[in-house]
């Protein structure tokens, strides 16, 4: 039973003063026990989806820095994701609530998830809760730490030539980098490819995105030649089969890294004529610093999820009404929180997931540990950041 307060403890002697206390003694001891032993129970969500659809668009705010957090812990394994074969909670707000040791199986885990989830909504930590299953995710979110194709610091290697066999030489159309006997990085290869066209006037979009650019080779293919996707997405810049047919690329040279850089490339130009105008439509009043980030941010986030929905997150009748809340009330956001935002309350539309959520922000994470490195610290790319 749980103790009470001295003053309240059954008092010795006779006559009725002894009774009252004893009863009180009683109540409070019964009471504080259930308050100790039990906890009310939360009804779950039937879809991790009603939570999404009922996050009011003002928690966008900060939400960009918790989300990097506990990004940062998942690709280079630190923090509570410092050992591999773990699963981290987090709300709505990115922010982290949890970790659990994974079971021994899948299905084991999923069960050790939804029970924290439980736990977490009874003690309060969060509002409510959604199971998940291996078709479904759940609420709160989960994130495995263990990330066999994530390799950050390799791939910088990789990307800045750091030994031999990470460095090269080529030709395509009219474009020369290195030489047999002179090799370079492959961020050289990408400045010769993006210089070259920009002289010849085909390339007319912001300077500002290729170290962002950078980061998302990194995050997809780790600069690696031979890269193939579950999408059959294939080379450096993991380009498909259509997009490659669209830069009329002969099937031999499918695979040459200035090709699919050229082609990558040529699709953000593309994107960019598309974007820039909607873009300028909803957010063309913000500050410039500001407007600029959040266009580079979304310019990258089309190459990942297509120029169409790109454009349907400022515009369309249901995927734009974030946008157009944002563009009013941007004042206490950061760029990266409206980008967050965009995708967050669009989750489960249009095929918009949280592998979509994680994207931007995975990119200039890897954007920033490339720009931190010895070789890249004083790069003109790099050295036009932000800080």
């Amino acid at each position: 039973m749980a103790s009470t307060p001295f003053l309240l403890r059954p008092q010795q002697g006779p006559g009725p003063q002894r009774v009252v206390f004893w009863l009180l003694w009683v109540l409070l001891g019964f009471f504080g026990s259930a308050r100790a032993d039990t906890v009310p129970p939360v009804a779950p969500e039937d879809s991790w989806l009603d939570v999404v659809r009922q996050t009011p668009y003002w928690e966008s705010q900060g939400v960009a820095e918790n989300l990097a957090t506990i990004r940062q812990w998942v690709l280079f394994s630190t923090s509570y994701c410092h050992e591999p074969e773990r699963h981290i909670l987090f709300d709505r707000r990115g922010r982290f609530l949890a970790y659990i040791d994974n079971a021994g199986s899948s299905k084991a885990t999923i069960e050790r998830l939804n029970l924290t989830r439980k736990r977490l909504a009874a003690e309060t930590r969060t509002k409510t809760w959604s199971p998940g299953s291996t078709k479904t995710r759940g609420y709160p979110f989960a994130l495995a730490c263990h990330q066999p194709f994530v390799d950050i610091n390799e791939a910088i290697e990789r990307l800045t030539g750091k030994t031999e066999e990470y460095q090269l030489w080529g030709t395509w159309d009219g474009m020369t980098v290195g030489a047999k006997d002179e090799q370079v990085s492959l961020v050289e290869l990408f400045k010769t490819v993006y210089e070259h066209r920009k002289v010849q006037g085909r390339f007319t979009f912001p300077e500002t995105i290729m170290p962002t650019f950078l980061g998302k080779t990194i995050i997809e293919s780790g600069g690696q030649k031979d890269a193939l996707s579950r999408q059959a997405a294939r080379g450096i810049m993991q380009l498909r089969p259509e997009v490659l047919d669209d830069c009329q690329v002969p099937k031999e040279y499918r695979l040459h890294r200035m090709v699919q850089v050229d082609c990558a490339l040529r699709l953000v130009e593309q994107n960019h004529r598309n974007l820039e105008a909607p873009f300028n439509t909803v957010f063309g009043h913000l500050p410039e610093a500001k407007r600029q980030g959040l266009y580079n941010l979304l310019l990258t986030q089309a190459y990942q999820i297509g120029v169409g929905r790109a454009e349907q997150l400022l515009t369309g009748v249901e995927l734009g009404q974030a946008a157009r809340y944002f563009a009013k009330n941007h004042t206490s956001m950061s760029p990266e929180d409206i980008l967050v935002g965009l995708i967050y309350h669009n989750l489960g539309r249009e095929d918009i997931g949280l592998r979509t959520l994680y994207y931007v922000t995975d990119t200039y994470l890897a954007r920033d540990a490339l720009c931190a490195s010895a070789a890249m610290e004083q790069h003109s790319w790099c050295n036009r950041l932000t800080p």
